[in-house]
């Protein structure tokens, strides 16, 4: 298993780049909009970290600025834990064996998510390409939030 990064769902994106570039120091290393999911993702790094996150995966502060305001209730501002993992299938398999709930199947055969004991969203990403879409995940539904 290998670190990703850390997600944390923004109202302001202009006021958390202040916040974390310019009065923290973290140095953005990589960003992405999506006009269809209308979002925008900032990944962050710690300046010791961030030439290797050009070429590398060090690990990351996902800044997440939802177009549309929303008001964060019950922790959703911090969002999740995020993991490449070698066997998505496997490793959910396994987990559904020791009890975890999944809440979003890898029915995509690329991204899944856990959540803690602790209610925190743990999200799975298949190393690598995607696998084919698979039974019994291609047809299980949602459980919960993420």
């Amino acid at each position: 298993m290998h670190y990703l990064h850390t997600m944390v769902r923004v109202k302001n994106l202009d006021e958390a780049l202040d916040f974390y570039c310019n009065k923290l120091g973290l140095v953005e290393v990589r960003r992405t909009s999506s006009e269809k999911g209308r979002f925008t993702l900032v990944f962050l790094a710690a300046t010791d970290d961030a030439e290797t996150a050009k070429t590398t995966r060090a690990p990351l502060v996902e800044l997440t600025w939802n177009w549309d305001p929303e008001t964060y209730t019950g922790g959703r501002n911090f969002g999740h834990l995020a993991y490449a993992v070698d066997d998505i299938y496997a490793l959910c398999a396994r987990l559904m064996k020791a009890g975890v709930t999944i809440n979003r199947p890898p029915r995509d055969g690329h991204m899944a998510f856990i959540r803690s004991p602790e209610n925190i969203s743990i999200e799975l990403l298949q190393k690598d390409e995607p696998k084919a879409p698979a039974e019994p995940w291609l047809s299980m539904p949602n459980t919960g939030v993420w």
